[in-house]
């Protein structure tokens, strides 16, 4: 998922990071993540499925991340730890309502909409797919460049896992393929936002731990 695939620790400032090229993909895909976020959140109510849900969650988290790097990009460390911090507690906040949602749906029995989820799943696979190809190059650049291009390939592994989950409530004529998928991705969610709580705190403690003690006056 986009929380512990991500990186979210905003980039370095060597130059190929910096140019305008890979700057202007970042502006996509934040663009294109955040508008999927909008329209598979309302899907997801409107057919009551929780692994649309779960998929925009992960579209908010990409969103975040790419939104983080661009504001934070050549900040101190510090700055960019706060950033990475934050995104992680909202990244747990959200899965922890994907798994309430999700154990909502099982109890009531809830049948979602495998149309609607069959629909705009394709739509998601088709947007992460096209940011997949305009990262491609920087597949082999340094860490974040390579995290980001391996969070964009995990999203279209979860967008296949939401159509395999429509194929399974179409099949089945029950919610419990829906409910297992979006079980799975928020748990992988809540994962990921501990390990980015938890360098986010390690660097913030590093970053504290290297400020020179203030001197006293006799």
């Amino acid at each position: 998922m986009s929380a512990n695939c991500c990186g979210g620790y905003g980039f370095d400032k060597k130059a190929e990071l910096q140019s305008g090229r890979y700057r202007l993909i970042l502006w996509l895909a934040l663009i294109v993540n955040g508008g999927m976020f909008l329209v598979e959140i309302f899907a997801g109510l409107t057919a009551g499925s929780a692994s649309l849900q779960a998929d925009a969650l992960d579209f908010l988290g990409d969103a975040g991340n790419y939104a983080i790097s661009l504001f934070v990009l050549g900040m101190a460390l510090r700055v960019r730890a706060k950033a990475a911090l934050f995104k992680g507690l909202v990244m747990a906040v959200f899965g922890v309502w994907v798994i309430g949602t999700a154990i909502m749906h099982a109890i009531s029995g809830t049948l979602p909409g495998a149309m609607t989820m069959g629909v705009v799943g394709t739509a998601a696979l088709v947007a992460n797919a096209a940011v997949f190809i305009l990262l491609w190059s920087y597949r082999a650049g340094d860490s974040n460049m390579r995290s980001v291009w391996l969070c964009t390939r995990n999203d279209v592994l979860g967008n296949i896992a939401v159509l395999i989950a429509a194929a399974g409530v179409f099949g089945t004529g029950t919610g419990w393929p829906d409910f297992i998928v979006a079980a799975i991705m928020a748990l992988l969610a809540l994962q990921g936002a501990w390990v980015v709580i938890s360098q986010a705190l390690e660097e913030i403690r590093e970053e504290d731990s290297r400020r020179p003690l203030p001197s006293s006056s006799s």
